[in-house]
C-alpha cells in the first residue's frame, strides 16, 4: 500500500488480508513511501493502525510496524482458537 491509499482499495486488501489470516496464513502488510512521502510517515502509521484495528477479531500482530528503510512493514499472524471450547 501507500500511505494515500484510498478506502475502497484499503478495503480490498483488508478483505483479501482477512481471507488469508482466516485460512491459517500469516500476513506481512507493508506500506511503500516515495519521495515526500517520506516526510509524513505518520500518514503510513495511522493507515497501519486502522489495519489492526479492524483485523484484530481475527488477527495478532506478530511484529510491530517498523521502518525497513522507505517500507513501513508488520507481521500479522492468526489468533490462536482452541478447540472443543
Amino acid at each position: 500500500m501507500r500511505p494515500k491509499t484510498e478506502e475502497h482499495d484499503f478495503q480490498f486488501k483488508l478483505k483479501h488480508a482477512l481471507s488469508f489470516i482466516e485460512a491459517g496464513d500469516k500476513v506481512k502488510v507493508t506500506i511503500m513511501f516515495r519521495g515526500r512521502e517520506m516526510s509524513h510517515q505518520e500518514l503510513g502509521r495511522k493507515l497501519m493502525d486502522r489495519f489492526v484495528e479492524q483485523s484484530e477479531e481475527v488477527a495478532l500482530v506478530e511484529t510491530q510496524p517498523k521502518m525497513e528503510g522507505r517500507f513501513l512493514s508488520m507481521i500479522l499472524a492468526p489468533k490462536k482458537t482452541t478447540k472443543g471450547s
